[in-house]
């Protein structure tokens, strides 16, 4: 399976390296990938290597096995802790126990023991490997899934929310009937009477749900004679996805859920009616079908309960229709906030060609980009862009878009999304800058704070840590744990050289509670400890000055 990576904490160096020397890492599966003398080096290590295990002493300065444990088990749960210790202690096994530690030792380590434990401890690693590789296993559950995730891609169909390019792929994956000329939704409801055989159906279901379900079954039951369909129940109603050959094969369903409608009447002594969306070329029209069904449903209180709908017998003809939705806006935002101008172009000469193609009327494109451009002013002014910079000066988008040929306002639009793109890449960069510039001005302010953290500093800056450490490392070069001690080892440097306070008094003006800690960095950082450095000669000085922050 590969070799785990451990990390060794221990802050005796004998006992440490005394670990690593005696166990044959490689043949066990495993590589020592670092090793650290407390807690909070040991930390700071994990976050930059990845470890798999960690071995750590219980009793510790600065941070100790139990606190590393803890913060372990917080920030990356999947490692695997062994704890080692001196002290038979009930209390310490306790709370190693509750820390979900795999394995408590006692010292000195036995060779022996450790190998057994590490032998243990790697068939462990491999099962949980082997159980996220398990492909049959894998499989077994995404075909447990498939019913739920097919219902989820159809409910999203009938609310407009599967992106365009993702429903071919994914109506195939859930084996939809690809092959259609026509598609249509229509939903069959029980009304409210519908459900009073079922007033006392108990604890497990609602009547009504009950009720739909039976309806769903008789759905199963009966419109196959009539039509090829998929069904699922959503929102109290059975929602049926018929597809068609040929544009009069609709009749064919009318007459199916007018029967389905009597026979589930006769059933429950209640109205059972149905309504029925107009026919769509593609899946991507879908929702609008969808829209349309829950319309034609509406008309049962003045057509007459217990029979089927069809939306074009009641209402005229909407089947052309264009509206800038919630995709649209999605996809073109998408395009100006994450692409180029490529991507930009082909958006918008994509929604043109629609028009082109279908021909759709005068005045419901001049709709369509009045609230095109109106999404366009809300990014810019979400952005607070300069409006002048984007669409020129003494800008009138109702002029532009009612006085100028369809050419000229495409290439409007586009010319106008790239510079609104341009802007708005501007502003993310200059913005990510700030936040550095920022958080190192805080830092500077608050570096003598023993409490200063990444989260009390991303509640004054009103980001997320996550967010923050990517942007402070990409503009830094440096994680905020690092910049932080460095400020605070350059103030103490200064203190150094301009006062006689003591080495534990200074300790406390930069931040330190520990002083013993605080002599450990300066040392780890400097190369020697703070009264040595105080005691040198000034080229020794000059030579550790050399590391000072700029």
């Amino acid at each position: 399976m590969g070799q785990y990576r451990v990390i060794v904490v221990d802050d005796e160096e004998e006992i440490r390296e005394g670990i690593i020397r005696k166990i044959d890492w490689n043949a066990l599966g495993y590589e020592v990938v670092g090793s650290a003398e407390n807690g909070v080096e040991a930390l700071e290590l994990a976050e930059h290597l990845h470890p798999d295990v960690i071995m750590t002493d219980i009793k510790m300065s600065f941070m100790d096995g139990l606190q590393l444990c803890e913060h372990i088990a917080e920030k990356m749960p999947s490692v695997k802790m062994i704890i080692f210790s001196g002290f038979d202690d009930f209390e310490y096994a306790q709370k190693a126990i509750k820390l979900n530690v795999t394995e408590y030792l006692l010292k000195p380590v036995n060779a022996q023991e450790l190998t057994q434990t590490l032998k243990k401890l790697k068939s462990q690693l491999d099962q949980e490997l082997a159980d996220q590789r398990d492909i049959e296993k894998l499989r077994r559950n995404y075909e447990e899934s498939l019913p739920v995730l097919r219902e989820q891609f159809l409910v999203g169909l009938l609310e407009g929310r599967v992106p365009r390019q993702r429903v071919q792929a994914q109506a195939e994956m859930f084996q939809l009937k690809l092959d259609a000329k026509y598609w249509t939704v229509a939903l069959v409801h029980a009304e409210g009477d519908a459900s009073q055989a079922l007033a006392n159906a108990g604890p497990l279901r609602s009547a009504q749900d009950l009720v739909s379900l039976s309806v769903a079954k008789t759905v199963e039951e009966m419109l196959g004679r009539f039509c090829h369909f998929t069904s699922f129940l959503y929102m109290d109603n059975v929602v049926i996805l018929a597809d068609f050959q040929a544009e009069s094969s609709v009749a064919s369903l009318i007459t199916g859920l007018n029967e389905v409608c009597k026979s589930a009447g006769r059933i429950w002594g209640g109205d059972i009616s149905a309504g029925i969306g107009g026919l769509c070329t593609n899946l991507n029209e879908i929702s609008r079908s969808y829209q349309e069904a829950q319309s034609a449903l509406d008309y049962s209180a003045i057509m007459g309960e217990g029979r089927a709908i069809y939306i074009k017998d009641v209402e005229p003809d909407t089947s052309v229709q264009l509206q800038f939705g919630e995709q649209e806006e999605r996809t073109l935002v998408n395009a100006i906030k994450l692409g180029g101008e490529e991507e930009i172009t082909k958006v918008i000469n994509e929604m043109f060609s629609r028009f082109e193609s279908q021909l759709i009327p005068v005045a419901q494109v001049q709709v369509y980009l009045v609230e095109l451009v109106t999404s366009l002013l809300r990014v810019v002014r979400t952005y607070e862009l300069n409006t002048d910079e984007v669409f020129g000066e003494e800008f009138n988008y109702f002029a532009t878009i009612f006085s100028h040929s369809p050419s000229k306002i495409r290439q409007w639009l586009i010319e106008s999304c790239i510079r609104i793109s341009a802007q708005v890449k501007r502003e993310r960069l200059d913005s990510t800058k700030l936040l550095a510039r920022n958080a190192k001005q805080y830092i500077e302010e608050h570096y003598m704070d023993p409490e200063i953290s990444v989260e009390k500093l991303c509640a004054v800056l009103h980001v997320s840590p996550a967010y923050f450490s990517t942007v402070f490392k990409r503009e830094t070069e440096m994680s905020f744990v690092s910049y932080l001690t460095e400020v605070r080892l350059q103030n103490a440097l200064n203190l150094l050289n301009t006062t006689d306070d003591k080495t534990y008094v200074i300790a406390g003006k930069v931040g330190y509670t520990e002083p013993n800690y605080f002599s450990y960095v300066f040392k780890k950082r400097f190369g020697v400890s703070p009264s040595k450095y105080r005691q040198s000669a000034p080229p020794v000085r000059e030579d550790v000055d050399k590391g000072r922050l700029e």
